[in-house]
């Protein structure tokens, strides 16, 4: 079994009151389309990742009240939210392998849901009557937003640097698991020590997780991606193995990723030949080495915490997330 099934076995119950919590408060009695928004993305088979960090960060700090639930559910509110949006700023078509909700339904309805979806969270995260649990989610929220904003306005910028990738990867991805880490500790009344070893552990988890993502999509299997492959490249997303790819590039090369990406002129086997270049500078095995690296950095967050099941799940999560790109 996989790390995060290990860790939804183990955590079944607290996850089977997650998603009893979720489906309770994504109904609407006045808008029917929110719960059928919601729950085609909700439902769609995804891994509930991140509700189980907190699940998991609360449970491993010995909590036993039932606010890491409500917290677990905030998480996923606000993740869900997120998707809405950004299928709709990407204008994707696929999400976890189903046709996204802008496009069964409208965009409208992927804005006003991913809204309420927001709005739902903050109503959860306040009913634990931790201020400081408030803080953590709130500011995550507003990181999220402000890393999507970046990335929109420095989109197609093929001087995009490196800095400037990890910025936004740490906003729009890390921050909501580092968020959801950190806040299982919070509740738990854990020392601070493990709070904060707590949120390097998500941080470092999910930008090891986004990297690889982005490593993939330039040779994944798509039906593991949920998504197909070349998205990225036909999005004219500026991922870190193009980045690199750009600061190694001759003439010619630079000509070919300011019309491919800068100019949106995409020609038949141009993918091929984007993978090519990528391949030729070695920036696929460096983006690889980069996951790794964020990958060990959140296992050795956990050296700290005392030794436990959860624990030692944990870290085999973040070597299945690199694992993935190996």
């Amino acid at each position: 079994m996989k790390p995060f099934e290990n860790l939804s076995e183990l955590l079944a119950d607290d996850l089977n009151a997650v998603n009893t919590l979720i489906t309770e408060r994504m109904t609407s009695k006045h808008a029917p389309r929110i719960p059928e928004v919601s729950a085609h993305l909700v439902q769609a088979g995804g891994k509930r990742l991140r509700p189980l960090l907190t699940l998991a960060s609360a449970r491993m700090c010995g909590y036993d009240g039932p606010f890491h639930v409500h917290l677990a559910a905030t998480v996923e509110f606000i993740h869900t939210a997120t998707l809405l949006h950004d299928d709709v700023v990407d204008e994707s078509d696929m999400r976890r392998g189903r046709r996204t909700a802008n496009l069964l339904w409208d965009n409208k309805s992927s804005i006003l849901v991913g809204d309420y979806l927001f709005a739902r969270s903050f109503q959860l995260m306040v009913e634990t009557g931790s201020l400081r649990v408030l803080d953590i989610l709130a500011n995550a929220s507003a990181t999220i937003a402000e890393g999507e904003v970046l990335q929109l306005t420095t989109a197609q910028d093929t001087n995009t640097t490196e800095d400037v990738y990890f910025q936004v990867i740490r906003g729009k991805t890390a921050a909501l698991f580092a968020a959801a880490t950190e806040v299982g500790g919070v509740i738990a009344s854990a020392p601070e020590n493990v709070v904060a070893a707590l949120n390097t552990y998500g941080d470092a988890l999910g930008v090891s997780f986004q990297i690889v993502d982005d490593l993939l999509d330039y040779g994944g299997a798509g039906e593991a991606l949920g998504k197909n492959i070349g998205d990225d490249f036909r999005e004219r997303k500026l991922t870190l193995p193009v980045i690199k790819a750009i600061a190694k590039a001759n003439e010619d090369e630079r000509a070919f990723w300011d019309r491919t990406i800068a100019k949106g002129n995409q020609q038949d086997g141009d993918l091929e030949h984007a993978i090519e270049l990528l391949q030729a500078h070695g920036t696929l095995e460096e983006t690889r080495d980069a996951a790794i690296s964020w990958g060990n950095k959140a296992r050795s967050a956990l050296d700290v915490l005392p030794q436990s099941r959860i624990r030692d799940l944990l870290g085999e999560l973040a070597d299945f997330v690199v694992n993935r790109a190996v």
